[in-house]
Formats: C-alpha cells, sequence, structure tokens
C-alpha cells in the first residue's frame, strides 16, 4: 500500500502567500497608500534641488492685488477691459504665449462694453489660450455635439468618434467663438493627492486637449497621445518667477515703465489667481495647498522640456517579490539560520529606497513599499511560526526534564545546548550520586489506605525534590519509596560534591520536620542516604519509544550499596571520594571499612558533620 505524503504548513502557507501577492500587485492595490507616501516623500525631496523653467512666468492676481485694485478697479470680479490692458502690454514684447488660468464662462451683463473692450485685445493674436472644464450633461453645462464642435474646442477625432456624441462644458462663452483655443484644467487626483495631470480627455472617441496640451502642441512641441502625465515637479512651493498683476498693471500707467521692457519676450506666461479667498490651491507631493497655477505651469514645464516622470510596470515588481518569497522559502525549509534572511532584507530596504531616490534622477518613480511589506510579512509569518515551535519545544523541554532538575537549571541548560538538543548525547561525567531510602515503610502504610499512603509518599518526595533542586541536583528517578539524584550534570559543578552532602544534610533535617507533621510517637520511620563520587556515563538512555535522563556506571551501583549500609550505622553515608572532594568545606567522621559487593576492597565510608549555621564550614558542627 503507498502511502500519501502529507504536504507541509510552509508549502501549503507559501502558495497562498504567493496567490495574495500577485492579487495585491496586480489588481487589489491595497498597499498603494504606503508607495504614494513614500514616493511623495521622495518626490519632494528630489524636487528642491531641481530649477523650474525660467521660460514659464506667472502673474498672479495675489492678495495684495485685490486690496490695491479695488480702489482702482473696483471689487472681485474685475471688469474685463482691465485684463484687456495686462494682454496688450504683455503681447507687445512678444511672449511664446499667454494662457489665462481664469473663466470667461459668463458674459458681463452689467458692463458689456469690457467684454467688447477684452475681445477686442484678442481678436487677431495667435497663442492666447483659455481654460475650459469638463462637466456633466446638466443644465449649468453648455451642451453641445461635439462633431459641431470639433473645430472650436480643437478635438481630435478617432476611429472610435461616436458622431452623435454630445459633452456638457463651460467654456469661455464671454470670449468670441473665432478666438477660442481652449483646453481642459480639470484638476485630476489619486486619493486626494493632484500627482499627475490631463493630457486628453476621450469623450466618446472624441479627444479633449488639457489646457497644457493644447498650449504646447500649437507652439510645436511634442505631446504624446496619452491620457495623462506624471509630473515631474521642480523647486518647492513657488517654482517659477510670479509677478504680481498689481504691480504690473501699475507700470503700464506709468509715463516711464519701471519694469524692463522684454522680461516677456519668448515666455510663456500666465496669468491667474491664487488670492487666498479664491481657493485655488491643490494637494500635491510638495505641498498640501499647492497653487493651481503652478500645477498647470508644471505640466506644461514637462510637456515642453520632455521631462515628465514615468513609473515603470508592475510584472518586474512582482518578478522580484515572488523570487524574494522563492529565497526566503528555501532559508526556511533547508532550516538555514533565520537571521541570515532578515539581515539580507534589513539591508535590501535601505538600498531599495536609495534606488528609488536616485531612479528619480532619470524620470522614474518606483513603487517599492508594497514588494518590500510582502516579502517582509511573509517573513515574518514563517519566522513567528519558527519562534512559535521553538518557544513550544522549549517549554516541552522544561516541563519534561524540570521533573529532573530545578527549572532554572533546565532554562541555563537549554540556553547553552538548545532546547531540540538537551539530553540528547550520553558523556563521561564526574558527578557524586545519592540514594536516599525510606526505612520502616511497611509500618508507615500498614495501617493506612493506598490512598493515604501514597499521598505521603508524595507530600514527603516533593519536600525533598525541593531541597535536592536548591542544592542544584538533579532528580534521577524514583525507585518505590527511593530517590537517586545526582550532582553535576547536566551542568558542570566544581562543587558538586559539596552541593551533595549538605543536600544529604537537609534532606535529613527535612525528614524530622516531616515526621513531625504525622504526629505518630509510635512511627519507625527513618531513612539511609548514601553518596559516592566519581564518574558516571549521564544522558538520555532508552530506546526510541521511551528514553530517560539518567545516570549509568559503577559509580550509581556504588552509591547504592551505600546506601544500602546506613542502617544501624548512619543516617548520611559518603565515600572517601566524596569526602575528599568537599574539601574543607564540611567535616566528617570516619565510620569504618565494610565489605561491599561486587568489589575485593573494602570501603572506607564517613559520616557528615552538619554546621550548625549551613552552609559556613566555620560554625560548630553536630554528627548526624
Amino acid at each position: 500500500m503507498i502511502m500519501k505524503r502529507r504536504v507541509g504548513f510552509i508549502p501549503i502557507f507559501s502558495l497562498i502567500f504567493v496567490l495574495i501577492a500577485i492579487a495585491e500587485i496586480v489588481w487589489l492595490h491595497k498597499l498603494q497608500r504606503l508607495d504614494h507616501l513614500l514616493s511623495d516623500f521622495l518626490v519632494k525631496t528630489h524636487a528642491e534641488k531641481l530649477q523650474a523653467d525660467p521660460d514659464i512666468v506667472i502673474i498672479t492676481i495675489d492678495d495684495a492685488s485685490l486690496a490695491e485694485m479695488e480702489g482702482k478697479v473696483g471689487k472681485w470680479v474685475w471688469p474685463r477691459s482691465v485684463h484687456a490692458e495686462i494682454l496688450e502690454a504683455i503681447y507687445q514684447q512678444q511672449p511664446k504665449a499667454i494662457v489665462f488660468d481664469l473663466t470667461f464662462n459668463e458674459k458681463d451683463k452689467d458692463r458689456p462694453e469690457s467684454d467688447q473692450l477684452f475681445n477686442e485685445a484678442i481678436r487677431g493674436k495667435q497663442h492666447v489660450y483659455f481654460p475650459i472644464t469638463l462637466r456633466s450633461l446638466n443644465n449649468d453645462a453648455y451642451v453641445g455635439r461635439l462633431s459641431d464642435l470639433q473645430q472650436a474646442l480643437g478635438l481630435i477625432k478617432t476611429a472610435q468618434a461616436d458622431p452623435g456624441a454630445r459633452g456638457g462644458f463651460l467654456p469661455p462663452l464671454a470670449i468670441d467663438m473665432a478666438s477660442w483655443q481652449v483646453g481642459t484644467i480639470n484638476f485630476n487626483h489619486d486619493r486626494g493627492i493632484g500627482r499627475s495631470y490631463d493630457l486628453y480627455s476621450n469623450l466618446s472617441g472624441w479627444l479633449m486637449p488639457s489646457l497644457p496640451a493644447k498650449v504646447m502642441q500649437s507652439l510645436g512641441y511634442p505631446v504624446p497621445q496619452q491620457a495623462e502625465i506624471l509630473l515631474s515637479w521642480r523647486g518647492s512651493k513657488y517654482p517659477y518667477k510670479r509677478i504680481s498683476y498689481s504691480e504690473l498693471y501699475a507700470d503700464i500707467d506709468r509715463a516711464k515703465p519701471l519694469r524692463p521692457a522684454n522680461e516677456f519676450r519668448n515666455k510663456i506666461v500666465i496669468i491667474g489667481a491664487d488670492a487666498s479667498s479664491l481657493h485655488d490651491i491643490r494637494p500635491t507631493p510638495i505641498d498640501n495647498e499647492y497653487s493651481g497655477l503652478d500645477i498647470l505651469a508644471t505640466a506644461m514645464d514637462n510637456l515642453k522640456n520632455q521631462r515628465a516622470m514615468q513609473m515603470p510596470s508592475q510584472w518586474p515588481f512582482l518578478l522580484v517579490t515572488l523570487m524574494a518569497i522563492a529565497a526566503i522559502y528555501i532559508c526556511f525549509v533547508k532550516r538555514i539560520n533565520a537571521l541570515i534572511p532578515a539581515v539580507a532584507l534589513s539591508m535590501i530596504t535601505p538600498l531599495s529606497i536609495v534606488l528609488a531616490y536616485l531612479a528619480l534622477s532619470q524620470l522614474w518613480i518606483i513603487h517599492i513599499i508594497t514588494p518590500l511589506l510582502i516579502v517582509w510579512a511573509y517573513y515574518f509569518s514563517l519566522a513567528l511560526r519558527e519562534y512559535w515551535i521553538v518557544h513550544r519545544s522549549y517549554q516541552a523541554t522544561i516541563k519534561e526534564f524540570g521533573r529532573y532538575v530545578n527549572p532554572h537549571v533546565v532554562k541555563d541548560w537549554i540556553a547553552k545546548e538548545g532546547s531540540e538538543h538537551v539530553g540528547e548525547k550520553a558523556e563521561s561525567r564526574n558527578i557524586t550520586v545519592l540514594f536516599s531510602d525510606i526505612r520502616g515503610f511497611t509500618s508507615l502504610s500498614e495501617n493506612r489506605s493506598p490512598e493515604e499512603v501514597v499521598a505521603l509518599l508524595n507530600r514527603y518526595f516533593t519536600l525533598q525534590v525541593e531541597v535536592i533542586f536548591r542544592f542544584n541536583g538533579t532528580v534521577d528517578k524514583f525507585i518505590g519509596d527511593c530517590i537517586m539524584a545526582f550532582w553535576g550534570a547536566p551542568l558542570d559543578n566544581p562543587q558538586h560534591a559539596r552541593d551533595a552532602v549538605m543536600a544529604a544534610i537537609e534532606m535529613s533535617k527535612v525528614l524530622e520536620k516531616f515526621k513531625a507533621e504525622l504526629e505518630d510517637t509510635n512511627l519507625d520511620f527513618d531513612v539511609g542516604i548514601g553518596l559516592h563520587s566519581g564518574p558516571a556515563v549521564v544522558g538520555s538512555i532508552g530506546s526510541a519509544e521511551r528514553k530517560e535522563f539518567t545516570a549509568i556506571g559503577d559509580t550509581v551501583n556504588l552509591a547504592s550499596r551505600i546506601e544500602g549500609l546506613t542502617k544501624g550505622v548512619s543516617r548520611i553515608l559518603v565515600s572517601a571520594e566524596t569526602m575528599q572532594l568537599c574539601g574543607d568545606a564540611l567535616d566528617f567522621h570516619p565510620v569504618g571499612s565494610y565489605k561491599v559487593k561486587g568489589r575485593e576492597q573494602e570501603v572506607i565510608l564517613f559520616s557528615p558533620l552538619a554546621p550548625i549555621s549551613p552552609p559556613s564550614p566555620q560554625n560548630d558542627k553536630d554528627a548526624i
């Protein structure tokens, strides 16, 4: 029978993650806002060192102009004869173009002669342009058949043009149609921020040029026939030369003008309003209150100098993202140190940001946040899973070996070996082994139920194990009513013999407290404790199905034999080897030499003298 191989978590999770990554990069774009935040910051930083085209000049109706002109021509909206005077003065200097960023969509019914003067000033002049706004087919819009308006609006007829299509506009009705050179100025924003500018609006197959496209095309500059351009910003908030409208108007009336006679020669002059009360401001990457005049000027600058930004296709980003995911996948599947991909990503992330900034000089805007976040999210997902597995193994190891060793010792042991390797290898160590056996267990149990006996044993073992742990010992096993413990493993302990003997002395004292708890004066209950020091094999020993952390060898056997000799001699007996390893830390009383099974030579044994104030070896001592 062929067994089906179980597919692991990482392949399944990685496949799902890849599908999500593809969906995000190609369709969803939920992280695009973060891409824009970074790219806007980089664009703003990069733009500060760039100079705007000096051939583009803005004449602005600013707050000062509204205040100063009020005494001359009245409050805003001014008579259009004022613009006629400005137009004539500028035109005499032979500019490349005069572009009005002011709407003239209604005739001045109260001052028709003013409109007439403005139209006379415009008539016959080339390269004077006006804005038009696209509107829905509602009551406030001028609605007409696009085929009839083709010449007046400069519409471009495509193969898909609908001859019966109609459009809604706010055209400059105050201007004679014969003088119309118009383009749209509809604000184009992406999530509230203006980053691009329309070139052409597709109206049922008829292409309506924007004002920048109309101006640049008429001046002979190449204009790509596409929907929009991504703006390449220049300078800070006001990058283009600005002249106050009122200052220019005042200079016209002077017998001897103060301004240069040729300051507009071969310039593209934009006339518009950015006074605070007129609200012609837009949020852009440069500033949240960026003048609409400068947005228009930037679009013209980009077309004139062929320096609009570009954005690469999404497919290279998708490919790089998938390659990074594949590399991380290999690292985790091959069990490569998780720090390696983390360090690599930590280096790649700032490097990518630097490259994205440098790419701006080549007119490329590169969105790197989405790929980086996807790759980081994939890495952290697998790293957290790895951490959870390690933590679970860590907790399981503490739980497993906490039966033998003080949990604090287990943690130190794990820190040294790693939780997956704790107790794996068996090795020869010099240790001190302790056996403690209950004397009179039969009398302890004969008048009690099995449940009471077990409860008493558990209470006794709990007290004794606490002592063993307190003195850095390892509980090997419980053999009926016997405890086996050792010192010097799993962690090295140069004072293993002293700690073992001190633990035996304390166990003797705990025994007395336990007997007092029983409140049975007739109970013949005692323990024997034997200790021996020497080499033993320590580690996890057993079958593949069941292993125990234990110590084996002659040292263990001799410690058990010594414990068997305690009855009638001393509650605690230690070998000469253990006594010698304690040095001057403790005093011992010799109890003689004894024949031990399996050994030809007799074993010399000693009984430790308990210090009154342990563990200080200088205090008075009592023999046990």
